[in-house]
């Protein structure tokens, strides 16, 4: 019988680790152990581990702060089982989540495998307009959870991540620790020959962030993570990671139109137009709610905005270093 170590990096979280460690002891697949990393927090959950001990065959360890993917490294390493989850501490999961993963594996093995995230009712407006704009189509979201798409090739993210121990013994864990280390670690496997897949009945609801503010700095991460991928893995710079960068220069143009080229002002105008109504309309059907939606446009600016000007950044800064030059993360603070 397979058996599972679920290891969770922490950081300040200590009351949305609880909740997850809640979905966790209502699962209806027992074999598995929980490890929780205290990756240097200044509020500990130690306290909140104490509690489950009993119902919850878990490990706490604290470490100096070094970032999540350093963490992930620091649970493999204490890990028993024979194949790793990892979830990020603001995940909540469904109480069948572990037999879904259980039941794919046993019937169509592989090494590595991902699941989509989605929003809770429980979410507040402003999470469930994030959660949306996150998975939607009509922003680079929409690439996270598919199995082919026009980002290429689908590589699990480590905030709903499962990997062989196998894999972890031939790749020796997470090269970076910040920067796009899940996406790296994924493609790192895949080119040693593991078999990756999605799950999609193995989805987590992910509480992100719960204002605008912070949201952008986040994905002003993502967007600079994506250039440091291209740094270990040129190829893997795709067309569409562009996008974002691409309509922030747009979008930021139309006014200057008016200035120097009416028509295009007002093609412009009209472009913008119609993919904000799409936008709504499209957040409208999914999430059901008018609020939602108007607030789902938002965070569609927010994410496309922030990806597009860390991109821009990063970009800039990876012309006039060397081009040997390798970002582990390590000393770089992630936006909380």
């Amino acid at each position: 019988m397979r058996q599972y170590s679920i290891i969770i990096p922490v950081y300040n979280r200590p009351d949305e680790l609880q909740e997850l460690l809640e979905c966790l002891a209502s699962q209806t697949v027992k074999r598995f152990e929980v490890i929780i990393v205290e990756d240097g927090s200044k509020i500990k959950a130690d306290e909140v581990v104490n509690a489950f001990t009993g119902r919850l065959e878990i490990k706490y360890f604290y470490k100096e702060n070094g970032g999540q993917g350093f963490a992930r490294n620091y649970g493999f390493e204490r890990a028993a089982g024979d194949y790793f989850i990892l979830l990020d501490s603001d995940a909540l999961i469904e109480p069948d989540y572990l037999a879904i993963v259980d039941q794919k594996l046993n019937t169509d093995y592989v090494d590595l495998y991902g699941g989509p995230d989605t929003d809770h009712p429980s979410f507040s407006p402003i999470q469930k307009a994030i959660s949306y704009s996150m998975t939607s189509v009509f922003t680079t979201g929409g690439i996270r959870g598919k199995k082919n798409n026009m980002g290429g090739t689908f590589h699990p993210r480590s905030f709903n991540m499962g990997l062989s121990r196998s894999i972890w013994e031939k790749t020796g864990g997470f090269l970076t620790s910040r920067m796009g280390e899940d996406i790296l670690f994924s493609i790192g496997a895949m080119r040693l020959g593991f078999r990756s897949a999605l799950i999609p009945e193995a989805f987590i609801y992910h509480k992100r962030r719960t204002q605008f503010g912070p949201f952008f700095k986040q994905l002003k991460f993502f967007g600079r993570a994506r250039i440091n991928i291209a740094r270990f893995y040129p190829d893997e710079l795709k067309l569409v990671h562009t996008f974002p960068l691409l309509f922030t220069l747009a979008v930021c143009s139309i006014p200057f139109w008016l200035l120097i080229f009416k028509p295009f002002f007002y093609l412009g105008l009209i472009g913008l137009g119609t993919y904000v109504t799409l936008l709504f309309i499209d957040a409208l059907r999914q999430t059901k709610s008018v609020e939602v939606a108007f607030l789902g446009i938002g965070a569609a600016f927010v994410q496309l905005f922030g990806y597009g000007t860390g991109f821009l950044q990063e970009g800039w800064k990876r012309i006039w270093e060397k081009k040997s030059h390798r970002e582990t993360g390590a000393a770089i603070e992630y936006p909380s």
